[in-house]
């Protein structure tokens, strides 16, 4: 049984002394107790045993908990079908023998035969809370198995001392919950959003508990929100990394889970239906015992709950070890809370002030990729943007303003747009920035401070003319990953002079490299490479050789290796701008995905037609069309509003990105059960594509994948 310890058959109780054939209908130990011929024992024959001694013997053999009676002077053993489990092989010959015996490699080690001794000379009961009995039962990997033993002197009806009564009750699985219950601890203290901590409660409590069912609750609005887990459901690395998969519940449900939360009273049932009334497939149906706590949060409130499909006595340990649990995840569930609404607020104002869209041109392909710092509650000042000249060449700039605040944020905004106004009427990288430069140092007098500490990169691509110009106010120096039809792909540092940081009078100059095709330009703030205690130089070193080994030039993807380039975490925000000169122009297409169960298909038909006109290899299309499947299903579980799907196929390469435009946590009102099955997941991107992100946008998020097409 799942949860419980020290369960045994319960035998019938013999009656001592009756003839061995009378014990017909007992088993196991029992029957080899009445069969046993204790007249040769110290024991002596059971007609002649004192009644205390009897009563002693009639308990042992009907208590279900393993005991053992050691009598006399040589601690003769006789004990019960639970005791005789534990010991294993050494039963049936322990019967009537000594315990010093029966145990002598181990009898003289610490906790053992002193004990028993003990309990017998000096009539001093012993309990033990945590032993490793001389036994022969061990867990999977060889760990010992953990008992509670108690130790009782026995007396006859004169009151003298005639044996020890040794009770033990194995504990091993709830010593592993107390130490589960640490680790969950430890786990849920590194969680930042109620999807992580959702994620972290249903691992721990489906292990710990050993649980057939666990779910997690939490309110929503007027409504609430579940996620659950089964035994043996399989999710792989790339699965656990997606949000978990909510569902919603009207406020008034009648599910214990959301009963328990709404009114803060523990539920408990030991055999029953309890999920009878909300069940949504067989798993809730086979579901006899349950437990669900609430959260105790002033916060967010909810409850965890977990079920088994046999029926389970809730014993007073574990109901003890669930309120810990609960305790634990409902302090986590509100810092997450808290932590969402800060950061919600935070992000939006940062990405409101960001492109919303990049310019689509028929020679240069632009990505970009925005990830806040490890504080994600505060709006960071790290911007970029990318946009059409009067020329029509294409003006590029990535900045960082210091500071983590709705200052920082809005000083960013002022010189973005200020930025763009100034390219738009002189393109000059370097009159842009001395233009600039003017505009930070205005701002630090009338805000009075001369702490406002600003750099950033603006280039001028022009294709026709195959060149980028470039100039700098302190920023770090881009990079260009060259890569000819000919040559093997290396990337290296433009040498653009670095000038001072805007507003301390600084005097830009201008560098123009060659920009052909095949070439990719990338423009990133310091947060890419610099790391705490590491030499800056390793981490540009890093960067480029990241680049270099990319797969592709193809700037969603450098963008995703650029911010995974150097390891450690930073606590800065990271930019990244990529800009691509195509050898040949890339071909497109779009489809809107509408929130209803017949979309995966209807993207699977669309996705095959197009890059079968394409002439898209057949490998690269069957790929390409399951993971767009998955992406999209997925998209349209975790969003709950429309998704797009686009298809960029260049010679070298198919990008497929999936873009949803609502929040995490809401599901869509189709019946999810007719979308295909979730336990793939990211798995088969990770294992069909050769490149896949995730890309956070102004509203909702893009995942995207990239498969190499090899030259035909």
């Amino acid at each position: 049984m799942p949860g419980t310890v020290g369960r045994v058959p319960t035998p019938s109780a013999p009656v001592p002394g009756a003839p061995a054939g009378s014990g017909a209908g007992s088993s196991g130990a029992a029957a080899a107790v009445l069969a046993h011929p204790w007249g040769g024992t110290s024991l002596g024959a059971p007609a002649g045993w004192d009644p205390a001694v009897r009563a002693v013997v009639d308990l042992v053999l009907a208590s279900p908990v393993p005991m053992a009676l050691l009598y006399g002077d040589d601690l003769v053993m006789l004990y019960n079908d639970g005791y005789a489990e534990l010991i294993g092989a050494r039963h049936p010959e322990a019967l009537g023998r000594p315990a010093a015996e029966v145990f002598a490699d181990v009898w003289h080690e610490p906790g053992a035969g002193e004990v028993l001794e003990r309990a017998y000379r000096r009539g001093e009961s012993f309990l033990e809370r945590e032993a490793v009995l001389p036994v022969d039962r061990e867990l999977v990997g060889g760990e010992p198995a953990v008992f509670t033993r108690g130790n009782s002197p026995v007396r006859d009806s004169a009151g003298r001392i005639i044996g020890v009564l040794t009770v033990a009750a194995q504990t091993t699985q709830l010593t592993r919950q107390l130490q589960s219950l640490s680790d969950f601890a430890a786990a849920l203290s590194g969680t930042l959003t109620l999807d992580d901590v959702a994620r972290v409660t249903l691992r721990y409590a489906i292990n710990s508990f050993d649980a057939d069912r666990v779910s997690f609750a939490v309110d929503e609005g007027g409504n609430w929100r579940m996620v659950r887990r089964i035994r043996g459901e399989l999710l792989d690395e790339a699965d656990e990394r997606l949000p978990p998969l909510w569902r919603r519940a009207p406020a008034e449900s009648p599910g214990p889970v959301v009963v328990t939360a709404r009114s803060g009273v523990p539920f408990y049932t030991s055999d029953g239906q309890p999920l009878r009334e909300i069940a949504v497939d067989r798993h809730d149906q086979k579901i006899r015992a349950l437990a669900a706590l609430p959260l105790r949060s002033s916060v967010v409130r909810g409850a965890l709950a977990v079920g088994y499909q046999t029926p389970h006595t809730w014993s007073a340990a574990e109901r003890a070890l669930l309120a810990a649990s609960a305790e634990l995840v409902g302090q986590a569930a509100e810092r997450a809370r808290r932590f969402e609404t800060q950061h919600g607020t935070a992000q939006l104002l940062q990405r409101s002030m960001l492109p919303e869209q990049l310019p689509d041109l028929p020679r240069l392909r632009i990505a970009a990729r925005y990830d806040p710092g490890v504080d994600g509650n505060a709006a960071g000042g790290d911007f970029y943007d990318a946009f059409v000249l009067p020329s029509g060449a294409l003006g590029v700039v990535l900045g960082d303003v210091a500071g983590h605040d709705v200052q920082a944020a809005a000083r960013m905004g002022q010189v973005r747009a200020a930025l763009r106004a100034l390219a738009l009427s002189d393109p000059r990288p370097d009159a842009v920035l001395g233009g600039l430069d003017r505009l930070v140092s205005s701002l630090g007098v009338e805000g009075g401070t001369q702490e406002l500490f600003v750099t950033v990169v603006f280039g001028v691509v022009e294709v026709d003319r195959e060149r980028i110009t470039l100039a700098s106010a302190g920023h770090p120096a881009p990079l260009i990953r060259r890569c000819s039809p000919t040559d093997e792909p290396v990337a290296e540092y433009v040498d653009v002079p670095p000038g001072a940081p805007l507003g301390l009078g600084c005097q830009p100059r201008t560098a123009t490299v060659p920009f052909r095709p095949g070439d990719t330009l990338l423009l990133f703030s310091d947060g890419v490479v610099e790391r705490r205690w590491q030499d800056l130089t390793a981490g540009l070193d890093g960067l480029a050789a990241a680049v270099t080994a990319a797969g592709s030039g193809d700037p969603r993807a450098l963008c995703a290796v650029a911010t995974a380039a150097v390891p450690g975490a930073t606590e800065d925000d990271v930019a990244v701008l990529a800009v691509e000169h195509a050898v040949k122009p890339s071909r497109s297409a779009r489809m809107e995905v509408p929130a209803e169960p017949t979309a995966p298909s209807r993207v699977r038909h669309w996705m095959t037609a197009q890059l079968t006109e394409w002439r898209v290899p057949e490998a690269v299309v069957g790929a390409a069309v399951l993971c767009t499947s998955e992406l999209t299903t997925n998209a349209l579980l975790h969003a709950g509003t429309a998704a797009r799907v686009e298809i960029d196929l260049s010679a070298e390469r198919l990008l497929v990105s999936v873009a949803d435009s609502g929040t995490r946590g809401t599901v869509t009102r189709a019946q999810t059960d007719t979308l295909s099955s979730r336990g793939r997941g990211l798995g088969l991107i990770e294992e069909l594509s050769d490149a896949w992100g995730t890309d956070p946008t102004v509203r909702g998020s893009t995942v995207w994948f990239e498969i190499l097409i090899a030259a035909g």
